[in-house]
């Protein structure tokens, strides 16, 4: 059986005045003892002399006891005002400092701890390197990192920014796009050269698929674009892993063939070790974003973080769209 509260509205309204004058007289009384007169703590707070006298005189009416021996030429703490105030100075000094700490955020140079989350593939292969630059430019500013392929939460997750990519529609973040999204199915020349290309979306069920699954149990689905609407499929695959990097290598090997981002394969693709196909089936609505909580009051570290990010990402040549040879046929073909 759950208690039931006895306290009145008239008891709340009692606690929060004596709080209120609580707070109120504390600072007055720590103003008083450090500058030594109640006409300086009054300059000090930016208030009258007699407003510091009356929150002191609660304080002390709170507390039934005397804080300062006072006269006409002096201010003095009584014994029990100097126990008082070496019991109140370590709080008093911390809240300072944290004020004074939040006003160098503003004003300040960045510095501070930005948390960033990042895809496995994206955040190793693009928003690693950069990390180094970052850092060499904002020295004052420390970067954690958290790869992972669950998304992360801005709220909760204690993260100031994210990468994620896809298709965004949650109103509640701001989404800068870096650089559009593209997936491609790939192999290797040597697959290639042996095996062939599937020539349309249904030919993958006869070539050996190489599958990614993703850190909720799920297969990430193949996603493409025919005639104008979006079809995802998870072909049947002869291997299965749970990270990018290692589907990446497996095709380079020539084990089978992949959908991966462009961001991962450009280089082989220059380099020719790899081609691609189904190209005209490729998604082209999905992006890769860095996401944020608020617009306002944005720490200036975070705002630091998110303007290099954005420039440096889209500096990178990445854009796979030039490197494309038709290699597997039409989308529509039959193998």
């Amino acid at each position: 059986m759950r208690a039931q509260s006895h306290a009145s509205p008239d008891h709340h309204d009692a606690l929060t005045s004596s709080f209120s004058a609580s707070y109120a007289g504390v600072v007055a009384f720590i103003a008083v003892a450090t500058e030594g007169s109640f006409a300086r703590a009054g300059e000090r707070l930016v208030i009258g002399r007699s407003a510091v006298s009356r929150s002191v005189q609660k304080l002390e009416g709170q507390l039934g006891a005397r804080l300062f021996q006072r006269t006409t030429r002096a201010t003095a703490l009584t014994r029990e005002g100097e126990l008082f105030f070496e019991n109140c100075r370590p709080g008093v000094e911390r809240i300072l400092q944290a004020l004074e700490e939040m006003r160098d955020l503003r004003e300040g140079p960045p510095r501070g701890l930005v948390r960033a989350s990042a895809p496995l593939g994206f955040g190793r292969k693009v928003i690693a390197p950069l990390i180094a630059a970052f850092r060499a430019r904002y020295g004052d500013v420390a970067v954690e990192l958290v790869l992972d392929e669950r998304e992360a939460d801005l709220v909760t997750g204690r993260v100031d920014v994210a990468f994620r990519e896809g298709v965004l529609d949650d109103s509640q973040i701001i989404a800068r796009q870096l650089i559009p999204m593209q997936r491609l199915v790939c192999a290797s020349a040597g697959y290639a050269g042996s095996r062939g290309l599937p020539a349309s979306i249904d030919d993958l069920a006869r070539h050996a698929c190489i599958n990614q699954r993703l850190a909720n149990g799920n297969l990430r689905d193949w996603e493409f674009k025919v005639d104008g609407r979006a079809r995802s499929i998870a072909p049947p695959a002869n291997l299965t892993f749970n990270d990018p990097e290692l589907v990446l290598d497996a095709v380079l090997r020539g084990d089978g063939i992949a959908q991966l981002p462009a961001y991962e394969i450009c280089d082989a693709l220059r380099a020719g070790a790899l081609v691609v196909c189904l190209e005209d089936a490729s998604p082209d609505d999905g992006g890769h974003y860095l996401c944020y909580l608020s617009r306002q009051q944005l720490p200036k570290r975070i705002r630091a973080f998110v303007d290099f990010m954005t420039a440096e990402v889209r500096k990178l040549d990445l854009d796979c769209a030039m490197l494309m040879q038709p290699a597997g046929g039409t989308v529509g073909a039959a193998a």
